[in-house]
């Protein structure tokens, strides 16, 4: 019997099930289709302010109550504590040279701290999706969605206007029927594989392999490498980055005991450690840097190493008649900046802007058109970006200022959701700003390989000019050597970039819960 739905859902990690939510609060049938059953291991744990501004305006608009705690550390804590997550309120870098320990000077040259909130009350969180994506799951579940879980599907048929979806679950034929099909199963998911799509590279990202899993018994790093100043936060309270020529370590903390952790190479550099052979790989990795291998001196990995060997990846297409990607489906560029989960609901909020219109919308084609273009357009721009972070990675001063664009695209896009202006920035990273993407570009061909003398210095007269526009915390600000706290000055300051007035922003800091810890500032 093939069972009939408005949108069926292929994976039901907390982006599937949040559009679940949606689509049921919007009156249609859905049915969540998950391969694996609930909790099970995901990765992608790194929210940013975006997301969580994203996640919180999605709760809002669709009345979704119980989802709205999720999008702030101190209201998850007050309404969640039982669902595993980790507080994180920057990010945190520390560049390493091969054999050598690390350690600190007085122009903090080899490190950068970029805070995402001035206190843990409302600072962002690592999500451990287990328990994340299961309380997501159930909620759709509750609305009415239907979750059909540990079924495997192997075929979509899109010759008709309803879309049939084939497979088996419990042993039995599953087929079901939809007006419409979105794909939430991650990078060359369901899709991707049924439809026959073609895989394209990013042009500007070189070929990399990760290797990754959580451990038990991870020391904290501002344990061991102590300052007589006192940093914007906790060091460790962030997605810390350790830095290096060919790659980097992620170290993501929860509130469990648990710490995520793992690596993303060129596949230059993963060649030789092996890293198909897991543990011995990861052994072998930090033994080439002591002072990453002094923190996981104790560790014990708490499952099996998982071991990606083609990282990247973009579909060639992301939504045509009848069906869209997510774009976690649609493609994965690399865990470095944290851009996963805001980019994936970026897409959420467009395909529920989608998904209040009429079946036979004369739009409609059009709509699904534009949602392709801007989802693969972000994803493109993602590893233009991305991919001269990894060429620069040996080059620290170079890096911390590419990274500056990030974080100042990423800043000016959470401002103005907070000021409920989201035309100031509509797209990732400012696309839809012509000017910032123009010198953005510039920076990011200027960065190819090694750059001395002139060029140097050229570069970065460049970056500058590229931030000032946008520029709301002083970023690239050599009197803050590398560490950039969250100010309420800097912001008021900046107030003239927004198009606003200091009482907008005064009005702003107030809502967000800024100015409640330290009203001085």
């Amino acid at each position: 019997m093939t069972r009939a739905f408005d949108i069926a859902i292929v994976g039901s990690g907390f982006a599937g099930s949040l559009l679940a939510m949606i689509a049921r609060r919007l009156g249609h049938s859905v049915v969540l289709v998950e391969r694996g059953k609930h909790p099970r291991f995901a990765i992608g744990e790194s929210s940013t302010p975006l997301a969580s501004l994203l996640l919180e305006k999605l709760a809002r608009d669709f009345e979704l109550p119980e989802i709205a705690p999720f999008s702030k550390w101190g209201t998850w804590q007050k309404s969640h504590p039982e669902i595993i997550g980790g507080l994180k309120r920057g990010f945190t870098f520390f560049h390493h040279q091969l054999k050598q320990p690390w350690s600190a000077n007085s122009e903090r040259t080899n490190e950068l701290l970029v805070a995402a909130s001035p206190h843990d009350g409302i600072a962002d969180a690592h999500w451990l999706r287990a328990g994340f994506d299961e309380f997501f799951a159930q909620q759709a579940s509750a609305m009415g969605a239907e979750l059909i879980e540990e079924a495997t599907l192997t075929a979509a048929d899109f010759s008709e206007s309803f879309p049939v979806l084939s497979g088996t679950h419990g042993g039995r034929p599953l087929k079901i029927r939809a007006r419409f099909v979105i794909d939430a199963s991650g990078p060359r998911g369901f899709l991707h594989r049924a439809l026959g799509l073609s895989e394209l590279a990013f042009g500007s990202m070189p070929p990399t392999e990760s290797l990754y899993t959580h451990f038990t018994g991870v020391h904290r790093w501002d344990s061991m490498h102590s300052t007589p100043e006192t940093t914007p936060y906790p060091v460790d309270d962030a997605a810390v980055h350790h830095v290096f020529d060919g790659g980097w370590i992620w170290v993501l903390r929860f509130n469990n005991g648990i710490t995520s952790a793992g690596v993303v190479a060129t596949a230059a550099m993963a060649a030789p450690l092996r890293f198909h052979e897991g543990a011995e790989a990861w052994e072998r990795l930090i033994a080439g840097f002591p002072s990453v291998q002094e923190i996981f001196a104790s560790a014990k990995p708490a499952r099996a190493f998982i071991h990606a060997p083609r990282l990247a990846f973009r579909s060639s297409v992301a939504a045509a008649a009848n069906w869209a990607m997510l774009p976690s489906a649609a493609g994965f560029v690399d865990p470095l900046l944290s851009t996963g989960i805001p980019l994936t609901l970026l897409g959420v909020a467009r395909l529920a802007e989608f998904l209040k219109n009429p079946w036979d919308a004369p739009d409609r084609d059009a709509g699904l058109a534009r949602y392709s273009r801007d989802t693969l357009r972000e994803l493109d721009a993602t590893a233009a970006l991305v991919g001269a972070l990894h060429g620069q990675m040996h080059d620290f001063e170079m890096f911390a200022a590419l990274t500056m664009l990030y974080f100042a695209a990423a800043s000016f896009a959470e401002t103005a959701q907070r000021l409920d202006q989201p035309e100031l920035a509509s797209s990732f990273l400012l696309l839809d700003r012509p000017d910032f993407t123009s010198s953005m570009q510039h920076c990011l061909e200027a960065a190819q390989g090694p750059i001395r003398g002139k060029a140097r210095q050229a570069f970065f007269r460049s970056a500058t000019a590229a931030l000032d526009p946008i520029n709301l915390a002083r970023l690239g600000d050599p009197a803050r050597r590398n560490w950039y706290p969250a100010l309420a000055t800097d912001l008021l300051a900046a107030a003239p970039k927004l198009g606003v007035d200091r009482v907008a922003i005064e009005r702003l800091l107030d809502r967000c819960g800024f100015a409640a810890v330290n009203p001085s500032q």
